[in-house]
């Protein structure tokens, strides 16, 4: 028994291209990643029951804020 899979062809800039924009989102999300996680850090202990957070929960908020789950 044979099995054929197509898979439609693209362009070689494209797909170079693509693969480009994966990883630079990839990258940008890291930053804002890093950048969120600074940002809930610098907030005070007071800040952070105002908004109803935790310091433990700081990596958490902001994977969820970036990456949503």
């Amino acid at each position: 028994m044979a099995h054929v899979i197509n898979f439609p062809s693209a362009p070689q800039r494209q797909t170079a291209g693509g693969l480009f924009a994966i990883i630079a989102k990839g990258f940008a999300d890291y930053r804002l990643y890093l950048r969120t996680i600074a940002e809930l850090k610098a907030l005070s202990p007071r800040e952070l029951r105002d908004l109803g957070l935790s310091a433990y929960t700081i990596r958490d908020i902001a994977y969820d804020a970036v990456y949503g789950r």
